[in-house]
Protein backbone atom coordinates (compact mmCIF):
# COMPACT_ATOMS: atom_id res chain seq x y z
CA UNK A 1 0.00 0.00 0.00
CA UNK A 2 1.50 3.23 -1.19
CA UNK A 3 2.06 5.23 2.18
CA UNK A 4 0.94 8.55 0.88
CA UNK A 5 -2.67 7.51 0.36
CA UNK A 6 -2.81 5.73 3.67
CA UNK A 7 -2.03 8.61 5.50
CA UNK A 8 -4.74 10.97 3.56
CA UNK A 9 -7.25 8.05 4.62
CA UNK A 10 -5.78 8.23 7.94
CA UNK A 11 -6.58 12.11 8.29
CA UNK A 12 -2.95 12.68 8.56
CA UNK A 13 -3.25 16.10 5.99
CA UNK A 14 -5.29 18.35 8.31
CA UNK A 15 -4.65 20.53 10.83
CA UNK A 16 -2.19 20.13 13.38
CA UNK A 17 -0.68 17.05 11.90
CA UNK A 18 -0.02 19.68 8.86
CA UNK A 19 1.98 21.64 10.85
CA UNK A 20 4.02 18.98 12.58
CA UNK A 21 4.77 17.29 9.23
CA UNK A 22 5.75 20.94 7.83
CA UNK A 23 8.01 21.82 11.23
CA UNK A 24 9.80 17.80 11.07
CA UNK A 25 10.35 18.06 7.19
CA UNK A 26 12.48 21.49 7.70
CA UNK A 27 14.71 20.31 10.50
CA UNK A 28 14.92 16.83 8.53
CA UNK A 29 16.16 19.05 5.83
CA UNK A 30 18.69 21.50 7.35
CA UNK A 31 20.22 17.49 8.85
CA UNK A 32 20.45 16.19 5.10
CA UNK A 33 21.72 19.30 3.80
CA UNK A 34 25.40 18.71 4.72
CA UNK A 35 24.97 14.94 4.65
CA UNK A 36 24.15 14.85 1.17
CA UNK A 37 27.01 16.95 0.10
CA UNK A 38 29.50 14.88 2.85
CA UNK A 39 28.25 11.53 1.29
CA UNK A 40 28.46 12.65 -2.12
CA UNK A 41 32.24 14.35 -2.11
CA UNK A 42 32.97 10.90 -0.47
CA UNK A 43 31.42 8.64 -3.29
CA UNK A 44 33.46 11.03 -5.91
CA UNK A 45 30.60 12.55 -7.08
CA UNK A 46 30.15 16.87 -6.69
CA UNK A 47 28.49 18.20 -3.42
CA UNK A 48 25.06 19.81 -5.76
CA UNK A 49 25.20 16.08 -6.79
CA UNK A 50 24.41 14.89 -3.26
CA UNK A 51 21.75 17.87 -2.75
CA UNK A 52 19.99 16.70 -6.43
CA UNK A 53 19.82 13.25 -5.20
CA UNK A 54 18.37 13.79 -1.48
CA UNK A 55 15.69 16.28 -3.39
CA UNK A 56 14.61 13.74 -6.09
CA UNK A 57 14.66 10.37 -4.25
CA UNK A 58 13.63 12.10 -0.85
CA UNK A 59 10.43 13.20 -2.92
CA UNK A 60 9.90 10.34 -4.91
CA UNK A 61 9.96 7.66 -1.97
CA UNK A 62 7.48 9.78 0.11
CA UNK A 63 5.39 10.01 -2.79
CA UNK A 64 5.32 5.98 -3.71
CA UNK A 65 7.63 4.63 -0.66
CA UNK A 66 5.49 1.85 2.08
CA UNK A 67 6.73 3.68 5.15
CA UNK A 68 5.10 6.82 6.37
CA UNK A 69 8.18 8.70 7.62
CA UNK A 70 10.49 6.91 5.88
CA UNK A 71 13.26 10.05 4.38
CA UNK A 72 15.70 9.04 1.53
CA UNK A 73 18.85 10.64 0.00
CA UNK A 74 22.53 9.91 -0.24
CA UNK A 75 23.94 7.87 2.96
CA UNK A 76 26.75 6.48 4.39
CA UNK A 77 26.58 2.77 3.74
CA UNK A 78 26.31 3.89 -0.23
CA UNK A 79 30.02 5.34 0.28
CA UNK A 80 32.28 2.80 0.16
CA UNK A 81 30.26 0.64 -3.18
CA UNK A 82 29.93 3.97 -4.86
CA UNK A 83 33.52 5.50 -4.45
CA UNK A 84 34.65 2.09 -5.48
CA UNK A 85 32.20 2.58 -8.62
CA UNK A 86 33.32 5.89 -9.67
CA UNK A 87 37.01 5.40 -9.76
CA UNK A 88 36.29 2.59 -12.10
CA UNK A 89 33.57 3.70 -14.16
CA UNK A 90 33.47 7.24 -13.66
CA UNK A 91 30.16 9.29 -12.15
CA UNK A 92 28.23 8.57 -15.33
CA UNK A 93 28.96 4.60 -14.93
CA UNK A 94 27.68 5.32 -11.29
CA UNK A 95 24.32 6.82 -12.81
CA UNK A 96 24.08 4.19 -15.28
CA UNK A 97 24.57 1.19 -12.12
CA UNK A 98 21.75 3.68 -10.59
CA UNK A 99 19.48 3.08 -13.16
CA UNK A 100 19.93 -0.34 -13.50
CA UNK A 101 20.10 -0.65 -9.48
CA UNK A 102 16.52 1.60 -9.96
CA UNK A 103 15.02 -1.54 -12.32
CA UNK A 104 15.93 -3.98 -10.10
CA UNK A 105 14.43 -2.46 -7.05
CA UNK A 106 11.31 -2.35 -9.02
CA UNK A 107 11.70 -6.03 -9.74
CA UNK A 108 12.00 -6.87 -6.37
CA UNK A 109 9.08 -5.28 -5.25
CA UNK A 110 6.97 -6.34 -7.83
CA UNK A 111 8.67 -9.98 -7.00
CA UNK A 112 7.31 -9.20 -3.48
CA UNK A 113 10.77 -10.19 -2.36
CA UNK A 114 10.94 -7.26 0.25
CA UNK A 115 10.03 -10.30 2.96
CA UNK A 116 13.26 -12.30 1.68
CA UNK A 117 15.56 -9.56 2.50
CA UNK A 118 14.09 -8.91 6.37
CA UNK A 119 15.45 -12.39 6.70
CA UNK A 120 19.63 -11.70 6.29
CA UNK A 121 20.97 -12.87 9.67
CA UNK A 122 21.81 -10.19 12.17
CA UNK A 123 25.40 -11.01 12.36
CA UNK A 124 25.77 -10.12 8.57
CA UNK A 125 24.12 -7.32 9.19
CA UNK A 126 25.73 -6.14 11.93
CA UNK A 127 29.57 -7.40 10.37
CA UNK A 128 28.96 -5.20 6.96
CA UNK A 129 27.84 -2.18 8.63
CA UNK A 130 30.25 -2.11 10.89
CA UNK A 131 33.28 -3.00 8.13
CA UNK A 132 31.62 -0.10 6.27
CA UNK A 133 32.18 2.04 8.93
CA UNK A 134 35.45 1.23 9.68
CA UNK A 135 36.29 1.75 5.90
CA UNK A 136 34.43 5.31 5.69
CA UNK A 137 36.06 6.31 8.92
CA UNK A 138 39.28 5.72 7.00
CA UNK A 139 38.76 6.98 3.78
CA UNK A 140 37.87 10.63 5.29
CA UNK A 141 41.46 10.69 6.27
CA UNK A 142 42.80 12.43 3.49
CA UNK A 143 40.66 15.53 4.02
CA UNK A 144 40.36 15.49 7.56
CA UNK A 145 44.33 15.61 8.15
CA UNK A 146 44.81 17.31 4.28
CA UNK A 147 47.15 14.70 3.43
CA UNK A 148 48.63 14.20 0.40
CA UNK A 149 48.00 10.67 -0.96
CA UNK A 150 49.97 8.55 -3.33
CA UNK A 151 47.90 5.35 -4.71
CA UNK A 152 44.84 5.23 -6.99
CA UNK A 153 41.10 4.75 -6.51
CA UNK A 154 41.90 0.96 -7.19
CA UNK A 155 44.09 0.16 -4.16
CA UNK A 156 42.54 -2.42 -1.44
CA UNK A 157 42.08 -1.20 1.70
CA UNK A 158 45.54 -2.39 3.39
CA UNK A 159 46.94 -0.54 0.47
CA UNK A 160 45.07 2.66 1.16
CA UNK A 161 46.15 2.07 5.05
CA UNK A 162 50.04 1.82 4.37
CA UNK A 163 49.51 4.92 1.66
CA UNK A 164 47.76 7.20 4.72
CA UNK A 165 50.19 6.35 7.21
CA UNK A 166 53.26 7.15 5.12
CA UNK A 167 51.65 10.18 4.33
CA UNK A 168 50.98 11.32 7.91
CA UNK A 169 54.16 13.42 8.26
CA UNK A 170 52.49 15.50 5.22
CA UNK A 171 49.27 16.73 7.24
CA UNK A 172 48.46 20.42 6.56
CA UNK A 173 48.54 22.13 10.33
CA UNK A 174 45.39 24.05 9.40
CA UNK A 175 43.04 21.36 7.50
CA UNK A 176 44.18 19.24 10.31
CA UNK A 177 43.22 22.31 13.41
CA UNK A 178 39.73 22.73 11.38
CA UNK A 179 38.83 19.53 11.21
CA UNK A 180 39.54 18.76 14.98
CA UNK A 181 37.45 22.10 15.61
CA UNK A 182 34.59 20.69 13.33
CA UNK A 183 34.81 17.51 15.45
CA UNK A 184 34.38 19.20 18.56
CA UNK A 185 31.51 20.90 17.55
CA UNK A 186 29.26 17.90 16.30
CA UNK A 187 30.47 16.02 20.19
CA UNK A 188 30.23 18.84 22.20
CA UNK A 189 27.14 20.71 20.92
CA UNK A 190 24.06 18.24 21.62
CA UNK A 191 24.90 18.77 24.92
CA UNK A 192 24.97 22.48 24.67
CA UNK A 193 22.94 24.11 22.24
CA UNK A 194 20.19 21.30 21.57
CA UNK A 195 17.90 22.51 18.68
CA UNK A 196 20.30 23.14 16.36
CA UNK A 197 21.58 19.90 14.44
CA UNK A 198 25.25 19.04 15.39
CA UNK A 199 26.49 18.62 11.74
CA UNK A 200 24.69 21.95 10.73
CA UNK A 201 26.07 23.98 13.41
CA UNK A 202 29.81 22.61 12.91
CA UNK A 203 29.81 23.28 8.78
CA UNK A 204 28.41 26.70 9.49
CA UNK A 205 31.27 27.32 12.04
CA UNK A 206 34.08 25.59 10.40
CA UNK A 207 32.90 27.89 7.16
CA UNK A 208 32.81 31.12 9.16
CA UNK A 209 36.17 30.22 10.51
CA UNK A 210 37.49 29.79 7.12
CA UNK A 211 35.44 32.92 5.18
CA UNK A 212 37.05 35.10 8.26
CA UNK A 213 40.50 33.99 8.46
CA UNK A 214 41.00 32.78 5.00
CA UNK A 215 43.42 29.92 5.81
CA UNK A 216 46.22 28.96 2.93
CA UNK A 217 45.99 25.72 1.99
CA UNK A 218 42.83 24.84 3.58
CA UNK A 219 40.34 22.54 0.47
CA UNK A 220 37.45 23.60 1.07
CA UNK A 221 34.16 23.12 -2.17
CA UNK A 222 35.25 26.70 -4.03
CA UNK A 223 38.44 25.07 -4.35
CA UNK A 224 37.90 21.45 -4.86
CA UNK A 225 34.38 21.62 -7.00
CA UNK A 226 34.49 25.34 -7.81
CA UNK A 227 31.27 25.92 -5.59
CA UNK A 228 27.92 24.93 -6.26
CA UNK A 229 25.15 26.13 -8.98
CA UNK A 230 22.35 28.19 -8.13
CA UNK A 231 20.01 26.24 -10.38
CA UNK A 232 17.38 23.41 -9.73
CA UNK A 233 18.45 20.13 -10.99
CA UNK A 234 18.31 19.64 -14.51
CA UNK A 235 16.77 16.84 -16.63
CA UNK A 236 19.90 14.94 -17.77
CA UNK A 237 20.15 11.36 -19.14
CA UNK A 238 23.41 9.96 -18.97
CA UNK A 239 24.49 8.38 -22.19
CA UNK A 240 25.35 4.81 -21.87
CA UNK A 241 25.46 1.65 -24.53
CA UNK A 242 24.92 -1.77 -24.43
CA UNK A 243 28.49 -2.79 -23.61
CA UNK A 244 28.05 -0.50 -20.24
CA UNK A 245 24.92 -2.32 -19.35
CA UNK A 246 26.56 -5.40 -18.84
CA UNK A 247 30.14 -4.32 -17.49
CA UNK A 248 27.88 -2.49 -14.86
CA UNK A 249 25.49 -5.80 -14.09
CA UNK A 250 27.95 -6.51 -11.01
CA UNK A 251 27.64 -2.58 -9.53
CA UNK A 252 24.06 -1.99 -10.08
CA UNK A 253 22.76 -5.72 -8.28
CA UNK A 254 25.13 -4.20 -5.41
CA UNK A 255 23.47 -1.02 -5.36
CA UNK A 256 20.00 -2.66 -5.49
CA UNK A 257 21.03 -5.33 -2.59
CA UNK A 258 22.71 -2.22 0.03
CA UNK A 259 19.59 0.11 -0.73
CA UNK A 260 17.16 -3.03 -0.28
CA UNK A 261 18.68 -4.19 2.86
CA UNK A 262 19.27 -0.38 4.12
CA UNK A 263 15.96 1.02 3.36
CA UNK A 264 13.79 -2.08 4.83
CA UNK A 265 16.25 -1.68 7.88
CA UNK A 266 15.19 1.66 8.11
CA UNK A 267 11.41 1.18 8.02
CA UNK A 268 11.72 -1.33 10.30
CA UNK A 269 13.23 1.05 12.72
CA UNK A 270 10.37 3.75 11.57
CA UNK A 271 7.68 1.23 12.96
CA UNK A 272 8.92 1.04 16.19
CA UNK A 273 9.51 4.14 16.82
CA UNK A 274 6.77 5.49 15.19
CA UNK A 275 4.01 2.52 15.77
CA UNK A 276 3.53 2.38 12.37
CA UNK A 277 3.30 -0.48 9.85
CA UNK A 278 5.52 -0.34 6.25
CA UNK A 279 4.92 -2.52 3.55
CA UNK A 280 8.15 -4.14 2.62
CA UNK A 281 7.13 -4.22 -0.77
CA UNK A 282 5.73 -0.65 -1.92
CA UNK A 283 8.94 0.62 -0.32
CA UNK A 284 11.23 -1.35 -2.92
CA UNK A 285 9.04 0.01 -5.63
CA UNK A 286 9.29 3.78 -4.20
CA UNK A 287 13.19 3.10 -3.62
CA UNK A 288 12.81 1.76 -7.52
CA UNK A 289 11.06 4.79 -8.83
CA UNK A 290 13.53 6.97 -6.76
CA UNK A 291 16.85 5.12 -8.01
CA UNK A 292 15.58 5.25 -11.59
CA UNK A 293 14.63 9.16 -11.17
CA UNK A 294 17.63 10.21 -9.15
CA UNK A 295 20.61 10.10 -11.81
CA UNK A 296 17.70 11.45 -14.95
CA UNK A 297 18.68 15.23 -12.70
CA UNK A 298 22.05 14.83 -12.26
CA UNK A 299 22.06 12.66 -8.87
CA UNK A 300 22.46 9.16 -8.14
CA UNK A 301 22.13 6.26 -5.46
CA UNK A 302 20.11 6.70 -2.77
CA UNK A 303 18.45 4.28 0.11
CA UNK A 304 16.29 5.18 3.69
CA UNK A 305 18.51 6.97 5.79
CA UNK A 306 17.68 5.85 9.70
CA UNK A 307 19.46 8.83 11.05
CA UNK A 308 17.24 11.16 9.27
CA UNK A 309 14.16 8.83 9.47
CA UNK A 310 14.96 8.57 13.08
CA UNK A 311 14.95 12.77 12.99
CA UNK A 312 12.08 12.91 11.61
CA UNK A 313 9.92 11.03 13.75
CA UNK A 314 11.45 12.61 16.72
CA UNK A 315 10.44 15.97 15.19
CA UNK A 316 6.64 15.45 15.11
CA UNK A 317 6.65 13.45 11.73
CA UNK A 318 3.27 11.38 10.78
CA UNK A 319 3.31 10.89 7.40
CA UNK A 320 4.78 11.32 3.91
CA UNK A 321 4.33 15.00 3.57
CA UNK A 322 7.46 15.44 5.95
CA UNK A 323 9.70 13.71 3.73
CA UNK A 324 8.08 16.18 0.59
CA UNK A 325 8.77 18.98 2.92
CA UNK A 326 12.36 17.99 3.45
CA UNK A 327 13.01 18.00 -0.61
CA UNK A 328 11.23 21.09 -1.23
CA UNK A 329 13.42 23.28 1.72
CA UNK A 330 16.75 21.93 0.01
CA UNK A 331 15.40 23.42 -3.04
CA UNK A 332 15.16 26.39 -1.99
CA UNK A 333 18.26 26.22 0.08
CA UNK A 334 19.79 25.75 -3.10
CA UNK A 335 18.46 28.47 -5.25
CA UNK A 336 19.19 30.80 -1.94
CA UNK A 337 21.84 29.98 -0.40
CA UNK A 338 24.25 27.66 -2.89
CA UNK A 339 26.83 30.75 -3.52
CA UNK A 340 27.79 30.43 0.45
CA UNK A 341 28.77 26.71 0.13
CA UNK A 342 32.22 28.13 -1.65
CA UNK A 343 33.69 28.41 2.01
CA UNK A 344 32.42 24.87 3.06
CA UNK A 345 35.64 23.19 4.04
CA UNK A 346 36.08 19.49 3.07
CA UNK A 347 37.88 18.85 6.51
CA UNK A 348 34.66 19.83 8.00
CA UNK A 349 32.52 17.53 6.30
CA UNK A 350 35.42 14.78 6.91
CA UNK A 351 34.61 15.74 10.71
CA UNK A 352 30.76 14.93 10.11
CA UNK A 353 31.73 11.69 8.15
CA UNK A 354 33.70 10.71 10.92
CA UNK A 355 30.52 10.89 13.37
CA UNK A 356 28.45 9.04 10.81
CA UNK A 357 31.03 6.25 11.07
CA UNK A 358 31.05 5.81 14.11
CA UNK A 359 27.46 5.60 14.27
CA UNK A 360 27.06 3.39 11.66
CA UNK A 361 29.73 1.06 13.26
CA UNK A 362 27.40 0.17 16.02
CA UNK A 363 30.70 -0.75 17.72
CA UNK A 364 29.07 -1.84 21.07
CA UNK A 365 26.35 -4.06 19.52
CA UNK A 366 29.34 -5.51 17.48
CA UNK A 367 31.20 -6.46 20.86
CA UNK A 368 28.11 -7.18 22.24
CA UNK A 369 27.75 -10.00 19.54
CA UNK A 370 30.55 -11.28 19.29
CA UNK A 371 31.08 -11.24 23.23
CA UNK A 372 27.37 -13.19 23.59
CA UNK A 373 26.36 -14.73 20.52
CA UNK A 374 26.83 -18.65 19.61
CA UNK A 375 30.67 -19.53 18.44
CA UNK A 376 28.89 -19.94 14.71
CA UNK A 377 27.16 -16.65 14.81
CA UNK A 378 30.17 -14.72 15.94
CA UNK A 379 32.28 -16.45 12.94
CA UNK A 380 29.98 -15.51 10.57
CA UNK A 381 29.88 -12.03 11.90
CA UNK A 382 33.70 -12.42 11.75
CA UNK A 383 33.86 -13.73 8.66
CA UNK A 384 31.67 -10.51 7.14
CA UNK A 385 33.34 -8.41 8.97
CA UNK A 386 36.85 -8.88 7.56
CA UNK A 387 35.27 -9.62 3.64
CA UNK A 388 33.64 -6.31 3.87
CA UNK A 389 36.62 -4.44 4.57
CA UNK A 390 39.62 -6.20 2.97
CA UNK A 391 37.26 -7.69 -0.11
CA UNK A 392 33.96 -6.59 -1.45
CA UNK A 393 30.25 -5.91 0.08
CA UNK A 394 28.85 -8.29 -1.88
CA UNK A 395 30.91 -11.05 -1.11
CA UNK A 396 30.63 -10.88 2.25
CA UNK A 397 26.88 -10.50 1.95
CA UNK A 398 26.48 -13.70 0.24
CA UNK A 399 29.17 -15.47 2.01
CA UNK A 400 27.60 -14.13 5.47
CA UNK A 401 24.21 -15.54 4.04
CA UNK A 402 25.47 -19.01 2.62
CA UNK A 403 27.36 -19.64 6.09
CA UNK A 404 24.29 -18.81 7.64
CA UNK A 405 22.07 -21.02 6.02
CA UNK A 406 24.20 -23.68 6.19
CA UNK A 407 24.60 -23.56 9.74
CA UNK A 408 20.79 -23.10 10.13
CA UNK A 409 20.31 -26.45 8.10
CA UNK A 410 22.77 -27.72 10.47
CA UNK A 411 20.74 -26.44 13.49
CA UNK A 412 17.68 -27.84 11.76
CA UNK A 413 19.16 -31.09 11.42
CA UNK A 414 19.70 -31.82 14.68
CA UNK A 415 17.01 -30.24 15.82
CA UNK A 416 14.85 -33.23 14.30
CA UNK A 417 13.96 -36.16 16.75
CA UNK A 418 13.80 -40.21 15.64
CA UNK A 419 13.37 -41.70 18.69
CA UNK A 420 11.01 -45.11 19.90
CA UNK A 421 7.79 -44.03 20.68
CA UNK A 422 4.80 -46.96 21.51
CA UNK A 423 1.76 -44.91 22.44
CA UNK A 424 -0.97 -43.00 21.14
CA UNK A 425 -1.86 -40.56 23.78
CA UNK A 426 -5.21 -41.68 23.95
CA UNK A 427 -4.64 -42.98 27.64
CA UNK A 428 -6.90 -46.02 25.76
CA UNK A 429 -5.08 -49.70 25.42
CA UNK A 430 -3.91 -50.99 22.37
CA UNK A 431 -3.14 -54.89 21.80
CA UNK A 432 0.10 -55.43 22.04
CA UNK A 433 2.34 -55.35 18.88
CA UNK A 434 3.47 -58.37 17.22
CA UNK A 435 6.82 -59.41 17.92
CA UNK A 436 9.95 -58.62 16.50
CA UNK A 437 8.50 -54.76 15.67
CA UNK A 438 10.20 -51.38 16.38
CA UNK A 439 8.13 -48.17 16.11
CA UNK A 440 10.01 -44.57 15.53
CA UNK A 441 8.60 -41.27 15.42
CA UNK A 442 10.33 -38.39 13.70
CA UNK A 443 9.75 -35.45 14.86
CA UNK A 444 10.59 -32.39 12.37
CA UNK A 445 10.59 -31.83 8.87
CA UNK A 446 12.34 -34.44 7.22
CA UNK A 447 14.65 -33.08 4.61
CA UNK A 448 17.89 -33.33 2.86
CA UNK A 449 19.57 -32.54 6.48
CA UNK A 450 17.84 -35.17 8.34
CA UNK A 451 17.71 -37.92 6.07
CA UNK A 452 21.12 -39.00 6.67
CA UNK A 453 19.73 -39.54 10.26
CA UNK A 454 17.26 -41.85 9.91
CA UNK A 455 19.18 -43.91 7.60
CA UNK A 456 22.00 -43.99 10.45
CA UNK A 457 19.20 -44.76 12.88
CA UNK A 458 17.35 -47.77 10.89
CA UNK A 459 20.62 -49.11 8.94
CA UNK A 460 21.17 -52.07 11.15
CA UNK A 461 17.84 -53.12 12.25
CA UNK A 462 16.13 -54.93 9.26
CA UNK A 463 18.64 -57.65 9.83
CA UNK A 464 16.42 -58.57 13.05
CA UNK A 465 13.45 -57.16 12.62
CA UNK A 466 10.22 -58.50 11.03
CA UNK A 467 8.09 -54.63 10.98
CA UNK A 468 8.81 -51.29 11.47
CA UNK A 469 6.91 -48.45 12.20
CA UNK A 470 7.30 -45.06 11.01
CA UNK A 471 5.08 -42.63 12.65
CA UNK A 472 5.03 -39.01 10.83
CA UNK A 473 2.47 -37.21 12.28
CA UNK A 474 5.17 -34.59 13.45
CA UNK A 475 6.78 -34.28 10.35
CA UNK A 476 5.21 -30.73 8.94
CA UNK A 477 7.27 -31.52 4.81
CA UNK A 478 9.50 -33.55 3.02
CA UNK A 479 11.65 -32.05 0.44
CA UNK A 480 13.06 -34.33 -2.05
CA UNK A 481 16.22 -35.61 -0.70
CA UNK A 482 13.42 -36.59 2.02
CA UNK A 483 11.47 -38.76 -0.24
CA UNK A 484 14.58 -40.42 -1.98
CA UNK A 485 15.62 -41.58 1.40
CA UNK A 486 12.10 -43.16 2.29
CA UNK A 487 12.54 -44.56 -1.18
CA UNK A 488 15.94 -46.66 -0.73
CA UNK A 489 14.88 -47.32 2.92
CA UNK A 490 11.27 -49.17 1.15
CA UNK A 491 13.76 -51.11 -1.63
CA UNK A 492 16.25 -51.72 1.05
CA UNK A 493 14.10 -53.44 3.68
CA UNK A 494 12.11 -55.65 1.37
CA UNK A 495 15.29 -57.33 0.18
CA UNK A 496 15.72 -58.86 3.53
CA UNK A 497 12.08 -59.40 4.32
CA UNK A 498 11.46 -56.48 6.24
CA UNK A 499 7.65 -54.74 6.72
CA UNK A 500 7.70 -51.33 6.49
CA UNK A 501 4.58 -48.96 8.11
CA UNK A 502 3.77 -46.11 7.54
CA UNK A 503 0.55 -44.13 9.92
CA UNK A 504 -0.31 -40.74 11.07
CA UNK A 505 1.11 -38.91 7.66
CA UNK A 506 0.06 -35.56 7.57
CA UNK A 507 -2.41 -34.75 4.04
CA UNK A 508 0.66 -32.88 2.25
CA UNK A 509 3.06 -35.19 2.63
CA UNK A 510 1.00 -38.16 1.69
CA UNK A 511 0.52 -35.77 -1.65
CA UNK A 512 4.42 -35.90 -1.79
CA UNK A 513 4.62 -39.55 -1.16
CA UNK A 514 1.69 -40.38 -3.99
CA UNK A 515 3.55 -38.21 -6.55
CA UNK A 516 7.24 -39.23 -6.17
CA UNK A 517 5.33 -43.09 -6.21
CA UNK A 518 6.79 -44.13 -2.63
CA UNK A 519 3.58 -45.10 -1.46
CA UNK A 520 3.34 -48.38 -4.45
CA UNK A 521 6.86 -49.27 -2.89
CA UNK A 522 5.39 -50.89 0.61
CA UNK A 523 1.78 -50.60 -0.76
CA UNK A 524 -1.77 -49.51 0.33
CA UNK A 525 -1.98 -52.37 2.84
CA UNK A 526 1.40 -50.94 4.70
CA UNK A 527 -0.19 -47.13 5.45
CA UNK A 528 -2.60 -46.50 8.48
CA UNK A 529 -4.10 -43.31 9.80
CA UNK A 530 -2.97 -44.08 13.58
CA UNK A 531 -0.69 -46.66 15.77
CA UNK A 532 -3.98 -48.07 17.01
CA UNK A 533 -5.43 -48.89 13.49
CA UNK A 534 -2.11 -50.82 13.05
CA UNK A 535 -2.05 -52.88 16.31
CA UNK A 536 -5.59 -53.65 15.51
CA UNK A 537 -5.47 -54.36 11.87
CA UNK A 538 -2.40 -55.16 10.87
CA UNK A 539 -2.92 -58.81 9.23
CA UNK A 540 -5.28 -56.67 6.82
CA UNK A 541 -5.46 -53.74 4.90
CA UNK A 542 -6.15 -50.40 6.04
CA UNK A 543 -7.81 -46.80 4.72
CA UNK A 544 -4.73 -44.42 3.46
CA UNK A 545 -4.42 -41.28 6.47
CA UNK A 546 -6.73 -38.25 4.68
Amino acid sequence: MIALLEAKRAGLFTGKHVANNLVAGVIVGVVALPLAMAFAIASGAKPEQGIYTAIVAGFLTSVFGGSRVQISGPTGAFIVILSSITAKYGITGLQVATLMAGAMLLGMGFARMGSVIKYIPDPVIVGFTTGIGIIIWVGQWKDFFGLTVNGTGDDHFHEKIAHLLLSLPSGHLATTGLGFFSLAVLLLSPYVIKKIPAPLLAMVAATLLQAIFKFDGVATIGSAFGGIPQMLPAFQPPAFSFTDIVRLIGPAFTIALLCAIESLLSAVVADGMANTRHDSNQELIGQGIANLAAPLFGGFAATGAIARTATNIRNGASSPLAGITHSIFLVLILLLLAPLAAYIPLCALAAILFVVAYNMSDLHHFFHLARTSPRADVIILLITFVLTVFADLVIAVNVGVVLSSLMFMRRMAHSVEIVEDYGDGSGIDMPALPPRTLVYRIDGPFFFGAAEKLERTLESIHSHMDCVVLRLGRVPFVDATGLQALAEMVDDFRRHGTRLILCEVRPNVLEKLERVGVLGKPGAENLFPTLQDFVRGQHGPALPAT
